[in-house]
């Protein structure tokens, strides 16, 4: 089964989908997510990271393809181009998606092995652990109702008209993707004058 699940910069699920085919594209999952009516909401001028699973579009930042990705590739060297750091960069911060996953799949076994269910009973488990995920972490010395609650008072409205619904590659967000890796590299620690 497909699970697209979107996760913050404190390791809690703020989005899941789950419920579709294995098979399924990843582009096509998460062009669902956007037109669901309780969907993915992206506001325009802010982006998500993904793998390279998914397009590099306007609200989703992937990595350059055909460059060392993982950290694990990359073995305590540095990066010799400016894709390499982008890519080191940005795998380092999509870990915490990697560990929220890793985390959800070690604590609930029942993830490990979801043959004995139907799609829908899965598609509830899987709901079910995410929410069960966020509650222990919320109980780590926050309440969780009132961070719920802070976290709502602190979120601007957004309007339709600023939500990023579907997803296109375009000319402008690989720019932007260029502009962002060109920026990392002048930034990098060991630069020469």
């Amino acid at each position: 089964m497909n699970v697209l699940g979107v996760v913050d910069q404190n390791m809690e699920f703020i989005y899941c989908l789950a419920g579709w085919e294995g098979s399924a594209h990843d582009g096509r999952v998460l062009r669902d997510a956007l037109i669901r009516p309780n969907g993915l909401k992206v506001p325009r001028g802010f982006y998500y990271l993904c793998d390279a699973g998914y397009s590099n579009c306007e609200g989703f930042l992937s990595p350059f393809r055909g460059q060392r990705y993982h950290l694990k590739d990359w073995g305590g060297r540095r990066p010799r181009t400016p894709e390499e750091m982008f890519n080191m960069r940005h795998s380092t911060a999509r870990n915490g998606v990697e560990q929220a996953f890793g985390i959800l799949k070690m604590r609930w076994a029942i993830l490990r092995d979801t043959t004995l269910f139907s799609t829908k009973m899965v598609t509830k488990i899987v709901n079910a652990c995410c929410l069960l995920y966020n509650f222990i972490r919320g109980e780590v010395g926050v309440d969780v109702f009132e961070r719920l609650y802070e976290d709502e008072e602190d979120e601007p409205e957004v309007v339709d008209e600023e939500l990023i619904l579907h997803i296109q590659p375009s000319v402008e967000w690989s720019e932007f993707r260029q502009k962002l890796d060109a920026d990392l590299w002048a930034a990098r620690p060991w630069a020469t004058n």
